[in-house]
């Protein structure tokens, strides 16, 4: 029997590349595009219109049903308040994941199969192999970091056939199938908000009260505009002028105060263990003696881990074999065994 397979259809190429895959594929095909966040901000145009109507435009060409799911209350409230908290909390979250783990993977995938669907389908460059996840072959647009926290039975449901490809050659698919998104530039921001960096969105949310920035022997020099705005490693947007660049190597948010240095080598920019919280393993936790990799931010170089061992709290700590700069609490710190994605816990230490 041929399998129903929605496709999450974001009015971009690569999703649009999905669709038609499978469609060519055999599959009996239904476009979706789930509409999870419409709301204009002061100077920031929410593009979600336009996204809508070039998704329904493809499925118009490909001849596939079309429909839209409307996850905009679940969205705010499982994604954007809790990257909001987050922050106001003075970690670094990732939207991203938790969109993967809330929404497309579990809210959608719900929705979709209580309408008669047999699967889902993404737009990701990943592989999702017999309930296994694995990276993409486009080692440069790989995207198996931000699905670290989807589950083993979700996956067994997902479909991603893009992540087989490169994006060169997915340009090539679209304009093969003539879609009309195949020169359709690819979004860039956090996933909500489009072309809008995440200081300008937060802004608008949250009240922040201007401090100081102390460098490394304590001395104030200059102000900034609210300490959970900054982040470990940054460098831009401190407004500190003159010699040296600066770069961000800690911060109290009790005290409202950024802490900054011109030394790269700066031991407090440097680590070579971790503490994971709220971990994730999406088909049996490691081994402790296994060999194992870790990446601890987007397209950030894989490490060798040292060791690796549970704690008696469940959290796991993590030694590595070299240190790795601007360790962030907050982001994820996704485990990999070879190509395959292990899991994943939050840095919290």
């Amino acid at each position: 029997m041929t399998k129903k397979v929605y496709v999450g259809m974001s009015g971009g190429v690569d999703s649009s590349v999905t669709a038609a895959l499978l469609k060519e594929q055999g599959y009996d095909v239904t476009g979706v595009y789930m509409k999870n966040w419409s709301q204009d901000l002061p100077g920031m145009r929410c593009p979600w219109k336009e996204d809508y109507q070039d998704a329904k435009r493809v499925a118009v060409q490909l001849g596939i049903p079309f429909k839209m799911y409307d996850f905009e209350k679940e969205y705010r409230h499982k994604v954007v308040d809790y990257m909001i908290a987050e922050y106001q909390a003075g970690r670094t979250p990732n939207p991203d994941i938790m969109c993967n783990q809330e929404v497309k993977f579990k809210l959608f995938l719900e929705t979709a199969l209580e309408d008669g669907a047999d699967m889902i389908a993404t737009g990701h460059y990943a592989q999702s192999i017999d309930g296994q996840l694995h990276a993409g072959v486009d080692g440069n647009k790989d995207q198996s970091y931000f699905l670290c926290r989807v589950s083993e039975a979700a996956l067994r449901k997902s479909l991603m056939p893009i992540g087989a490809y490169e994006k060169p050659q997915v340009r090539g698919l679209a304009r093969k199938f003539g879609l009309a998104t195949a020169e359709k530039k690819d979004s860039q921001g956090i996933c909500f908000v489009g072309k809008v960096g995440i200081k300008d969105f937060l802004q608008q949310f949250v009240s922040s009260q201007p401090g100081k920035i102390i460098d490394r022997s304590g001395k104030s020099i200059g102000q900034h505009d609210g300490a959970l705005f900054y982040t470990i490693g940054q460098r831009q947007g401190l407004g500190v002028g003159g010699g040296l660049p600066y770069y961000v190597t800690g911060k109290n948010m009790e005290k409202n105060e950024v802490y900054v240095s011109t030394d790269l080598q700066d031991a407090r920019l440097w680590s070579d263990e971790m503490t994971l919280a709220s971990i994730h393993w999406i088909n049996r936790p490691p081994n402790e003696s296994g060999a194992y990799m870790v990446r601890t931010r987007y397209r950030a170089e894989l490490l060798d881990v040292a060791s690796l061992r549970q704690l008696q709290d469940g959290n796991w700590h993590v030694t590595l074999h070299d240190e790795v700069r601007a360790l962030t609490t907050g982001q994820s710190a996704v485990l990999y065994e070879g190509d395959r994605v292990v899991g994943s816990g939050i840095v919290c230490s």
